[in-house]
């Protein structure tokens, strides 16, 4: 408790304060331009951290990270356009809240659910890094095939009503993670004799790809703006952040839920925030009474993804500051400047250098806090630029700044061809009904299904019958049981509504003369 006291101290100063918010506001507005990342974002930042003592270079870190996670909901939310690949989920639910002229409410519950998600994030590091590390090393690559089954399981929500669609959805995204070198075997694949694609198609490039370009060439064909232009704030931004934080914590199951789902995600390597808050968005459709609202402007859709995903920040400390495994891209980072101090990741971190390690998760709680005036400010900013400017000047500037974002990735013209084309592609496949998020959720969750499952056969090869490595353990058996009763839960209601049907015809034929 000292130690802890300590800390806290220890950041509550003006230069701690000020580095902080400077951190969140800076992370915010790099979250919400397409094409920069969280990971972009650190990695622009590193350099002005090596003037700095350990923990105000931490504590800068985390509050970028933080800020920038929450950034991405901003685009999510008024252009269709997941600004990190961790706000995929919110455009289901946002986009269409802003459409209606509710884009003020989508931003007030995206905040609220942020830093509500960023808090508890904080707590279960501080309370429960230990025993969390512990169940991470649990996961072999058995565990993580079927993880990414599960997660393959959503397609059926994401798919506008048909699962058939949703699949054929879910195959393509498959198919385009398989670009590039194998994972495992090194051999190059589908680079159709580009040595550019031999690094596979980025999923920011997708991303940008798939949801904003339909979205643009959708506004020029209609002639609109991104948002109606009597958009206005309904009963001002206090009443929307007051119906908001009714609606949040007036019927907290669905925020806890997310939460816990989020924590639960995010110390598996690998998993990332775009799984996190697909799955926690899954689970509170799933559990809606009104399950048919999503993706029409469900505000629950929203808080689902948004505090699941900023439970993620913190929660994927646990793997690095107890074991040294990032658990996500944005941690290898942070384990970066960790060890350039002289930091080893692990109990003595907790021990020797309590203190600084513990100020340094402190400091991403009041980074969270920071989000809720940070944030409103922010948003009534865009959202006021995004509803007066223009669609004829508006269109061209989130053209050239997606262009920009998604050159800068690998500076790499090759990059914006695929975002073009798979662009192009994603409007055509939007008129048919596919939509882009089972696309991405097959990019994202392929290749960790294509890992898992090649390295659970290497490891079986010398077994008899290699595929029951698959379920060679208590936790495998959990996770396949999971998977198929996600499926079942699925398929069932259609099919009970087909019976029911096929029942009421046999009935009244039987009753006609």
């Amino acid at each position: 408790m000292d130690m802890l006291l300590e800390a806290l101290f220890s950041i509550l100063t003006l230069e701690g304060l000020v580095t902080i918010l400077c951190g969140v506001t800076a992370g915010l507005f790099i979250g919400a331009l397409p094409g920069l990342t969280a990971t972009m974002a650190l990695a622009v930042l590193l350099p002005f951290t090596f003037t700095m003592s350990p923990l105000q270079g931490l504590m800068a870190l985390g509050a970028v990270y933080m800020g920038a996670i929450y950034g991405g909901a901003f685009t999510a939310i008024l252009i269709n356009t997941p600004g990190t690949p961790s706000s995929i989920a919110t455009t289901f639910d946002g986009y269409p809240m802003a459409r209606q002229g509710r884009a003020y409410e989508a931003l007030a519950a995206a905040t609220i659910a942020s830093v509500v998600g960023g808090i508890v994030g904080v707590a279960f590091l501080l309370l429960l890094a230990p025993p969390l590390a512990r169940l991470a090393v649990v996961f072999g690559p058995a565990e993580m095939f079927w993880v990414a089954l599960l997660g393959l399981t959503l397609v059926a929500s994401l798919s506008s009503g048909s699962l058939l669609k949703g699949l054929l959805g879910g195959c393509i995204g498959m198919l385009l993670s398989t670009i590039g070198v194998s994972p495992i075997g090194g051999e190059t694949r589908f680079i159709f004799g580009i040595p550019a694609l031999q690094g596979g198609i980025a999923l920011i490039v997708a991303l940008i790809g798939l949801f904003v370009v339909p979205e643009l060439i959708s506004m020029a064909a209609q002639g609109r703006g991104a948002l109606p232009e009597s958009g206005k704030l309904q009963g001002g931004a206090g009443s929307a952040i007051g119906r908001m934080g009714r609606h949040i914590f007036g019927k907290p199951i669905n925020l806890i839920r997310s939460c816990i789902i989020g924590q639960i995600i995010a110390i598996i390597p690998g998993a990332g925030g775009n799984v996190t808050s697909l799955v926690a968005y899954n689970e509170a459709r799933r559990f809606s009474r009104d399950p048919a609202s999503f993706g029409k402007g469900n505000v629950d859709g929203v808080i689902a993804s948004e505090s699941s995903n900023n439970v993620m920040v913190a929660g994927s400390m646990v793997p690095l500051l107890t074991l040294g495994i990032p658990g996500a891209p944005p941690d290898a980072i942070i384990l970066g400047v960790l060890l350039m101090h002289g930091l080893r990741p692990g109990l003595d971190l907790f021990t020797e250098t309590g203190v600084l390690t513990n100020g340094f998760i402190l400091s991403m709680g009041f980074a969270a806090m920071f989000l809720l005036p940070v944030g409103l400010l922010g948003g009534r900013l865009i959202h006021r630029v995004v509803v007066k400017t223009p669609f004829y000047f508006l269109l061209p500037s989130i053209a050239m700044v997606t262009i920009l974002g998604t050159y800068a990735l690998r500076n790499s013209m090759i990059d914006v061809f695929i975002m073009l084309l798979l662009g192009t592609a994603g409007y055509f496949l939007r008129l048919i009904g596919i939509q882009a998020a089972p696309i991405v959720l097959g990019m994202i969750l392929g290749v960790i299904a294509e890992k898992g499952y090649v390295q659970t056969m290497l490891v079986a090869v010398v077994d008899p019958i290699p595929w029951l490595r698959l379920v060679a353990n208590p936790l495998s058996i959990v996770l396949a049981c999971l998977v198929v009763l996600s499926v079942a839960t699925t398929l069932l209601p259609g099919w009970l509504e087909r019976s029911g049907r096929m029942a009421k015809v046999d009935s009244d034929e039987e009753k006609s003369p």
